[in-house]
């Protein structure tokens, strides 16, 4: 067999396991915390082409999640209270029709949530085939097969890609867009920088947090500038893309704010930016006065507001609207729990650390071994003639330069967010991280000495890493590698979206049929409804209850959010009520559902 015809079956059968992983592994998992409100958006974006509810994320990926929905026949809350918003647009009405939408609007929540799943799960294949398509193209086949590898044994993108949500859809975003510019800037053809700026204009539709690939691809063009001494083709690459960017969002967001009156727009956009000051955070003490420094910081939302009802740009308002909406929200940050402690504030160690032990311990020794490889091959000192090596470094090797660059911008910025809540923020870094790795374990096995040595390590390696992945299914969300002793463990280092996002409450409900419980008290976190699985066997519960309202031989079942959000201790800083289930140190769960839910009997 031809070996391009070997690397086209293994591909395929890579970009199939993944498919199955994730639908089957999806099928047992209740509503995540944030799929209720992006169902609930894309579906009145297409049913009633109205955007008042959940403008903080772009529209495309909630579209294609709800486009299955169209065929549905569902019924949707248009008299609600949460959807009518009479006296303004505010987080929690998201949410509350979601909810609604999915468990008391007489549809089948469980229909619906497969039905909006599917799309995200190609979407999910489609990254992968990306993945696959940039490492091949820049690369070779090698590099390219061992990437897709890579990419389908990730457990963070086997949890989140089966979820409607806008992560994995990030990382698309990344991967589609700096393939197609790297493209356009190696060959300014017609073709190539049509396909950078719609491929641009893509990636902004799919996450905010992508409009960091702006500043991106105008360092990359510099930089291309100095080292090639070419100017006129680069820079013509880079402003076809940016208008291309923004008539690709003007035109999405026209469709679907077309029934949205621009009177409401407006009044919407002046209720959610009224206490935004975000803008230029930065701006400390200067020789202006506090008044016009405010000024300042509240520039980017007078704008906003004011183009808000402007028939030609109001859907770039709408646009903008979302981008300042994150702005705040990552400054502001959220409550949580990690290693022991809350608050709201955020870590600098939150990010490396999370994503040190929710990917493959494998994985993490092969990108060490393929770097320390790199280095020892390094035959002069890194100090000599330093400028000179690097551009011709640069030169030879653009590409790797240029995700690189990308890793730097993305991770520094992360690690400056007091957003955080999951691992999954990282995605974004995820193709070129797969890749690199995936080019310097090739780079080592073609150059050195030792290559029996070299390929059983490997061998050894990635068999480690795709074990350790399948033997968690369906569970992909809860996985931590063996720094932390496993997902049994995870909960004492973080919870959230790491590893509790709500997914369990159908395997709970099985398993209190099951055991024939009569009644169970459950604090919850989550998108699933527990009244509906549970029916009148489920009483709520919350941390700050009274424990002494809990009978005597009672079940009491915790989302293990809850429970470490009332088990830790605040950090400096936080004032929010701490510590109200340190109690339950006093039992042991009886069982744990999914890794993410703890079930106690409460017998004294």
């Amino acid at each position: 067999m031809r070996v391009k015809n070997k690397i086209t079956i293994i591909s395929v059968f890579l970009l199939f396991l993944v498919f199955i992983l994730a639908l089957f592994s999806s099928i047992g998992d209740s509503s995540t915390s944030d799929e209720n409100p992006h169902i609930v958006a894309g579906y009145s974006y297409l049913k009633l082409r109205d955007m008042r509810l959940n403008p903080e994320h772009p529209p495309l990926l909630k579209d294609l999640a709800a486009f299955p929905l169209l065929f549905l026949n569902l019924n949707f809350p248009e008299t609600d209270f949460a959807w009518q918003q009479p006296d303004g647009p505010y987080w929690w009405h998201q949410f509350n029709l979601g909810g609604k939408f999915l468990y008391e609007s007489g549809n089948d929540p469980d229909k619906i949530l497969f039905f909006a799943r599917f799309p995200m799960i190609l979407l999910l294949i489609t990254c992968g085939f990306f993945i696959f398509k940039f490492a091949k193209e820049f690369f070779g086949e090698k590099v390219a097969i061992l990437a897709l590898f890579f990419f389908a044994f990730s457990p963070t993108s086997l949890a989140h890609g089966r979820f409607v949500t806008t992560d994995v859809g990030a990382a698309f975003g990344v991967v589609l867009a700096t393939f197609y510019f790297l493209k356009a800037l190696k060959e300014p053809n017609r073709k190539n920088i049509i396909l950078a700026g719609i491929a641009l204009g893509i990636s902004q539709l799919l996450k905010f947090s992508l409009i960091l690939l702006i500043p991106f691809f105008v360092l990359l063009t510099i930089i291309w500038i100095l080292i090639f001494k070419e100017w006129k083709n680069p820079l013509k690459v880079l402003i076809s893309s940016l208008i291309l960017w923004i008539l690709v969002v003007w035109v999405i967001y026209g469709i679907q704010i077309y029934n949205y009156p621009p009177e409401r727009q407006l009044r919407d956009t002046k209720i959610t930016l009224e206490s935004f000051s975000g803008g230029l955070s930065s701006i400390k003490e200067t020789c202006l006065s506090p008044k016009s420094i405010e000024k300042i910081k509240r520039c980017p939302a007078e704008i906003i507001i004011w183009a808000s009802d402007k028939p030609i740009i109001r859907p770039l308002a709408h646009y903008g609207l979302g981008l300042l909406m994150v702005f705040q929200r990552a400054s502001g940050g959220h409550t949580t729990y990690f290693l022991g402690e809350v608050t709201a504030t955020g870590w600098r160690h939150y990010f490396p650390f999370v994503y040190l032990i929710k990917e493959p311990l494998a994985f993490h020794i092969l990108w060490i071994l393929a770097l320390c490889y790199f280095v020892l091959k390094i035959r002069e000192p890194l100090w000599k003639n330093s400028i000179f090596r690097f551009k011709n470094f640069i030169k030879e090797h653009f590409v790797e330069f240029s995700m690189i660059l990308w890793l730097l911008i993305y991770w520094a910025t992360s690690i400056k967010s007091n957003l955080n809540i999951g691992v999954r923020h990282l995605l974004p870094v995820f193709p070129f991280t797969i890749i690199l790795t995936a080019k310097g374990v090739i780079f080592w096995l073609e150059n050195t000495r030792y290559k029996k040595l070299a390929y059983t390590i490997l061998a050894i390696l990635i068999f480690w890493q795709a074990v350790s992945v399948l033997k968690i299914y369906p569970h992909f969300l809860a996985y931590a590698n063996e720094i932390v002793g496993g997902p049994d463990k995870l909960y004492l280092y973080t919870v959230n979206s790491n590893l509790d996002w709500g997914q369990d409450l159908k395997r709970l409900k099985k398993w209190v049929e099951e055991n024939k419980i009569e009644k169970i008290y459950l604090d919850y976190f989550g998108g699933g409804n527990p009244r509906y699985y549970l029916g009148e066997k489920y009483e709520s519960w919350w941390g700050q209850r009274n424990k002494k309202e809990l009978p005597k031989g009672s079940y009491l079942a915790v989302s293990v959010t809850a429970l470490q959000g009332g088990r830790g201790l605040p950090a400096k800083g936080f004032d929010q009520p701490t510590g109200y289930y340190l109690w339950l140190n006093n039992y042991q769960p009886i069982t744990k559902i999914g890794y993410s839910i703890f079930v106690y009997f409460i017998d004294k």
